[in-house]
């Protein structure tokens, strides 16, 4: 057999859940954000180094955002890595390098995390 396998129905059906549970969360994070008083600017914004879940803005703080949703507060803490910390880096970078608009914003790299029956938790420089 060569190629991949093709997906069976359930595993199709599970990441459509997973996607749609992703947007919902990535929603959300962007309503607890607008609360604070940030401008959302993007969302799922792909470039060439990665994907950056949220981009905001507030004053002269321009803040790329990753959301992470888990079972517990801890899970979703230990969700990010050093290796995908620096992968979104570089996609603010590639994503920044080509708007001069911001380019003499203030930079932070943010974390929205989400857990089941609580409003997200935001944490500045969590990256």
């Amino acid at each position: 057999m060569t190629g991949r396998p093709h997906a069976s129905p359930a595993n199709a059906d599970e990441r459509r859940k997973r996607l749609q549970r992703g947007r919902w969360s990535e929603l959300l994070a962007a309503a607890a954000l607008m609360a604070k008083g940030y401008r959302i600017i993007g969302r799922n914004v792909k470039t060439r180094a990665g994907e950056i879940d949220i981009i905001a803005v507030r004053g002269n703080l321009l803040a790329f955002v990753e959301v992470k949703r888990r079972p517990t507060q801890e899970a979703a803490e230990a969700a990010v890595g050093g290796r995908q910390a620096q992968r979104i880096r570089n996609a603010a970078d590639y994503w920044l390098a080509r708007r001069p608009r911001y380019h003499h914003h203030e930079q932070r790299f943010d974390l929205v995390l989400l857990v089941p029956r609580r409003w997200p938790r935001h944490i500045p420089d969590g990256l």
